[in-house]
């Protein structure tokens, strides 16, 4: 199973899934996929001898063209990691269940259009939630509304701040976003 990675940032999630998968003989990562070509995410791939594919907004929405990519690529699943655009509808049809993100909140809680990075931390922390985490889901044409795959929780302290939340959900992301890719691409090649 060849894998492409969104990511428009750092790619701390992106790096940790390359590390995980390095040794692994069923599941490759063999794309990282940006629209922006000056993200850092870019220099992980390179680091990692990745191939890089910097998109276009416009083509990404008005073209098909990176399904040409992905069939150059062999690729066979998709995992956005820190993309920061909606996945056009006819790529989720032509990937129904083979794209998958991660969120940092319990879905359906704090998501939707502009619900990324620190804004989720400061709406979480303003509304004085007891807990998040973090929200790995498969994706549809809406931000954050695809099937639930699964969900890990961590508690919030009165003193903690949007910086603190976020170190604590950067911890869950590290931990369960490549196991979770791991077992999710298991069971769809097992059935």
């Amino acid at each position: 199973m060849n894998i492409a990675i969104f990511a428009s940032g750092t790619g701390t999630n992106a790096k940790k899934i390359i590390e995980y998968f390095e040794n692994n003989t069923q599941v490759k990562v063999n794309l990282i996929v940006s629209n922006k070509a000056t993200a850092p995410v870019l220099d992980i791939a390179r680091e990692n001898g990745i191939d890089i594919l910097v998109i276009d907004r416009h083509n990404f929405y008005k073209t098909q063209d990176i399904l040409n990519f992905f069939n150059e690529y062999s690729i066979d699943f998709v995992v956005l990691a820190g993309f920061l655009l909606l996945i056009p509808s006819y790529l989720t049809k032509s990937f129904e269940n083979k794209i998958v993100n991660i969120h940092p909140a319990l879905l359906p809680k704090f998501g939707g259009k502009g619900m990324y990075g620190m804004n989720v931390h400061k709406a979480v922390h303003e509304a004085k939630e007891k807990e998040t985490g973090i929200t790995i889901h498969y994706v549809n044409e809406n931000y954050d509304e695809g099937a639930i795959i699964f969900q890990a929780k961590c508690l919030i302290d009165t003193e903690d701040t949007p910086e603190t939340i976020s170190n604590k959900v950067r911890i869950l992301e590290h931990e369960f976003f490549p196991k979770i890719i791991e077992q999710t691409i298991t069971n769809q090649t097992e059935t």
